[in-house]
């Protein structure tokens, strides 16, 4: 029997799908039908983890992590850190057989994208009816904190603790909602449906007032729609953009930078000229102290959580969680051999899938390729990655990258794929 989930003999197959599907409303039951899904996904493969090519990379900064947790200066957080690695590294190498062909990985972004109208829904109602939670369903398996009025107030947080989280996952879901607008072979009605869930999307990402997502928006486009489309749309950013540099880049005229202010939304001018009342604030401050540490620990780091534990003590005297920019975290953390590992096997997943054209593909194909690009450029300023289910996002779209560019055979234990359907 075939459907929507597939054979009723691919249990791992099923665990995935409702597993994205689930995701952004429960990181419990999320995880708990991933890990089904990774058991499957280790099973009768023709290369194991120890002999998989892109694995090695990963290991080997496993491996580096474990050493350094023993003569971390943070104790037991360096151990409770590994945990937003080392499973993660697992799930990179056992999601990638059910993610190994188009029609795979298109009814997987189809999932995450069903599995975010929660998100939407309860987003709008926390703002437009002042809804709050908690909300709980399925005797608690589900439980649903929304704060009245956003959080912070004003800003749309959803199901997520804080607004940029909402909105880093809403800006890596826009890619998907683009392209199953432009699928072929769809509906009058699907396609209506993917409009109004755009729709959507756009709105609740201008709400959460996150500037990293809102230029998601902006920055997806291009690549969804292809190089084919370039030639119209690029002067188009090109002029669009002008404001927002003209208002943001410092020693800019301020005859001019005040005619760009006018040219621009109430709300987004306020977020760009919004500046913190200290300095030792800023980002700048914050690498510039991350780049400190990792002079002074360069090989093994200083251990998980080490820029919040050190920050205040010897830096600013103020709290703050991270460094906001993730390889300046790894390296932190785990040393600057660890950074150049993972980051490094990143950016070569992403630059090896463009040069096999992954661009030229479908396009939910180009919509995964930039929805972790996406994903990466938030990670340049901020770290989202700390929310689990952002994490966990992060690694299937890395996954599946990846199956695109091993062009993956289906092993004997791999789910079925299904053809598209075709619409009368």
């Amino acid at each position: 029997m075939k459907g929507w989930f597939g054979t009723i003999q691919k249990p791992g197959w099923l665990a995935f799908q409702l597993g994205l599907f689930l995701l952004p409303s429960s990181a419990l039951l999320g995880v708990l039908l991933l890990f089904v899904t990774c058991i499957a996904g280790s099973r009768n493969r023709a290369v194991s983890l120890w002999r998989d090519a892109w694995m090695r990379p990963l290991i080997i900064a496993g491996a580096l992590m474990l050493i350094g947790a023993v003569t971390a200066e943070t104790g037991a957080l360096a151990w409770v850190g590994l945990g937003n690695w080392l499973p993660f590294f697992w799930g990179f190498w056992a999601f990638r057989p059910f993610l190994a062909t188009e029609a795979q990985r298109e009814r997987a972004a189809l999932m995450l994208l069903a599995g975010t109208v929660p998100v939407l829904f309860t987003g709008f109602g926390q703002m437009l009816l002042n809804w709050e939670g908690p909300w709980q369903l399925l005797g608690g398996g589900i439980i649903w904190h929304l704060a009245p009025g956003g959080q912070p107030q004003g800003r749309l947080s959803a199901l997520f603790d804080y607004a940029n989280v909402a909105g880093a996952w809403l800006g890596s879901i826009w890619p998907f909602a683009l392209a199953a607008m432009l699928r072929r072979r769809t509906a009058a009605w699907s396609r209506g449906l993917a409009l109004l869930l755009a729709a959507a999307i756009v709105a609740a990402v201008l709400m959460t007032q996150s500037r990293n997502a809102v230029a998601s928006l902006v920055l997806a486009v291009p690549w969804v729609l292809g190089p084919a489309q370039w030639w119209w749309l690029l002067p188009l950013f090109v002029l669009a953009a002008v404001p927002v540099l003209l208002v943001s880049i410092p020693g800019v005229p301020p005859s001019l930078q005040q005619w760009a202010q006018l040219l621009l939304p109430d709300s987004v001018r306020q977020r760009l000229l919004e500046n913190n009342f200290k300095q030792n604030l800023t980002r700048l401050s914050q690498w510039q102290y991350g780049l400190q540490l990792i002079a002074a620990r360069p090989w093994l780091g200083w251990g998980a959580a080490a820029f919040s534990v050190l920050y205040p003590i010897h830096a600013q005297r103020k709290w703050h969680g991270h460094s906001h920019n993730l390889p300046l975290e790894l390296a932190v953390s785990y040393g600057l051999p660890v950074a150049v590992l993972v980051v490094g096997t990143v950016l070569v997943l992403l630059i090896f899938a463009l040069w096999k054209g992954m661009l030229r593909g479908g396009p939910m194909d180009r919509a995964w390729w930039t929805a972790l690009f996406v994903l990466i450029t938030m990670h340049a300023t901020d770290l989202p990655f700390f929310d689990s289910r952002l994490n966990i996002l992060g690694w299937i779209l890395l996954a599946g990258l990846c199956a695109f560019n091993c062009e993956t055979e289906p092993d004997r234990d791999d789910p079925a794929v299904f053809p598209e359907p075709v619409a009368p």
